[in-house]
């Protein structure tokens, strides 16, 4: 298993010290600070950027899997906001990283890394605003203070290349350190590379017609010859610890937030109706319930709420008490559950959607999808300690998920759309608190799972629809307005609204 420790931590924050200090007299020099930056710290920053959960709420929010009474969250009531672009200024580490590196494998493999990292930054914002700057980003060092758009297709053109690029350099790369994931691994980068390019062809669905692109004979290639995740141990993900700044995000110590979650009946009545052991180790029983002499193994001790009612009647349910909250172990626990951003998991179910458009052949599709579900439910059994109040005596062993997988309200069945459901709703269902937004972009991409919408709660502009992208950033406007206008203009008719379809979504 991979090990978040400190020494990681230390490095990012002594990085983060160094760029922040100024030229200041040596009598003003912190003699403990860092004075100088390598390759390997500047691999530790970008890493530990794209690997780590920047908000722990916003994305189970937005896609409906929670609930949050501590006052009316715009994401929870579909206002989207602005997009920032400030996620993309740690990119400028990556040209400096690769140039310190020596030259022959290392050099090799912080390429690999930065074109990784520059692939995944970029796919972030394009998948949230649409058109952006890439093409021409980064390069105010070269004078070019305000950047011209590139249309989306060309982003995941770029995006592609970078990724395909990336494998080549860390196939010809060596060991390197300064990788808090897979200890400089490349092979384990290969890996995470390929499974992030099936990812973003697999987004890419909807243009499997375009000749450009070439999703389908590209997805086929990676899947069949090229390293991808084999086991649980090749997660993207970071593993936390009991040290200050290494907790889980949504540990006790410090934490008062922690009376506000309330469980969605996205997720609760879902795992209800399939008899899944999951809701045991997701949610806490309400305490009202169980007061009244409901076992915490019976799903009637776990009670969820609309995640569209309106913030009045939300609050009335938190006041009442009779509410399913997080389950124990994620307040308990420092070291929780691992969160990653890819799982093997995910993988099977891509390639079960893939087998399921033709896309891969000679595996059935599923396979992929079992393979998914088992084990999905053996990273939640695994990683959480064999105690009553985590599980509620529902332990998920080998046995039951055989069970699990015989049901017919979980075998692959029926139409083309019944089956993309049935897989995208598990995803859902296994990705809880998970993978970031992808819930809610494989809402946005297939229709699945149908997330409910309540005009009197609704704060999207169009009352009856779930938003499906921010709007660009207010710095854009004032600093780069003539090349964004020519953005919106030929993207959204001039309309910069949040129910504009952007290119990946017609």
């Amino acid at each position: 298993m991979k090990k978040f420790i400190a020494k990681y931590i230390l490095i990012a924050g002594a990085l983060l010290a160094l760029n922040s200090c100024s030229d200041f007299a040596e009598i003003n020099t912190n003699p403990n600070a860092a004075t100088s930056v390598s390759s390997e710290m500047l691999a530790t920053s970008l890493i530990l950027n794209v690997a780590s959960n920047s908000s722990f709420l916003d994305p189970a929010l937005l896609s409906k899997a929670i609930s949050h009474t501590e006052f009316p969250n715009s994401l929870q009531y579909n206002n989207l906001g602005k997009q920032g672009f400030d996620g993309l200024v740690i990119l400028t580490n990556v040209e400096k990283m690769v140039n310190l590196a020596p030259d022959g494998g290392l050099k090799n493999s912080f390429t690999g890394l930065g074109k990784f990292v520059r692939a995944w930054k970029f796919y972030e914002l394009t998948m949230r605003v649409g058109d952006i700057p890439y093409s021409n980003a980064l390069k105010g060092e070269s004078g070019v203070i305000s950047p011209e758009y590139s249309t989306q297709k060309e982003v995941f053109l770029g995006i592609l290349k970078e990724l395909e690029e990336a494998d080549q350099a860390f196939a010809q790369g060596t060991k390197f350190a300064g990788d808090p994931i897979y200890a400089g691994d490349v092979t384990k980068w290969r890996k995470v590379v390929n499974t992030f390019a099936l990812k973003v062809l697999l987004t890419l669905s909807a243009k499997e017609t375009d000749t450009d692109l070439n999703v389908k004979a590209r997805f086929n290639t990676i899947a069949t010859t090229k390293p991808i995740f084999e086991s649980s141990a090749d997660n993207f993900q970071i593993i936390y610890s009991d040290v200050a700044g290494q907790r889980f995000p949504w540990f006790k110590l410090n934490n008062q937030g922690l009376i506000y979650p309330v469980m969605s009946t996205m997720i609760v009545d879902k795992l209800k109706d399939l008899e899944d052991y999951r809701l045991f180790y997701y949610a806490a029983p309400s305490p009202v319930k169980t007061a009244a002499g409901v076992s915490t193994s019976s799903y009637a001790a776990y009670v969820a709420v609309n995640p569209s009612v309106v913030y009045s009647d939300l609050t009335a349910v938190a006041s009442s008490k009779d509410y399913s909250n997080l389950n124990a172990r994620y307040s308990e626990l420092a070291n929780s559950e691992p969160y990653y951003q890819i799982s093997y998991s995910v993988l099977q179910f891509m390639l079960a959607e893939a087998s399921l458009r033709g896309w891969i052949t000679g595996t059935p599709t599923s396979t992929y999808y079992e393979n998914a579900i088992r084990t999905g439910m053996q990273f939640v059994a695994n990683t959480t300690p064999d105690n009553a109040d985590f599980h509620h005596n529902r332990k998920i062993t080998a046995d039951y998920i055989t069970t699990y997988l015989a049901s017919d309200k979980v075998k692959l069945s029926g139409t083309m759309q019944q089956q993309l459901e049935k897989i995208i709703t598990q995803k859902y269902l296994g990705t809880f608190l998970q993978s970031g937004y992808d819930s809610y972009f494989e809402n946005r991409r297939t229709g699945f799972p149908v997330f409910p919408v309540n005009p009197l709660s609704n704060n999207n502009t169009e009352k009856d629809k779930i938003p499906v992208r921010w709007m660009y950033p207010d710095s854009e406007v004032n600093y780069n307005n003539a090349n964004l206008s020519k953005a919106i203009q030929s993207q959204f008719g001039g309309n910069d609204d949040f129910n504009q379809k952007m290119w990946l979504l017609k």
